[in-house]
């Protein structure tokens, strides 16, 4: 999911270059989305992660 976060980021650019606004604002609000949700699940498995681990004695 980062992969297509940072995909979505990069066309960003590329449309802010070229000079096309509402194609940069779209794929730079998908990337920032992609983002965030990416940033959720990995929280949320490293919590789950830690919590399955066992304790030594």
């Amino acid at each position: 999911m980062l992969r297509w976060a940072v995909i979505f980021f990069v066309i960003a650019l590329i449309a802010a270059l070229f000079g096309f606004g509402g194609i940069a604002a779209a794929a730079a609000s998908i990337a920032q989305i992609l983002f965030y949700i990416f940033l959720v699940l990995f929280l949320l498995s490293l919590v789950v992660g830690l919590a399955q681990r066992p304790r030594s004695p």
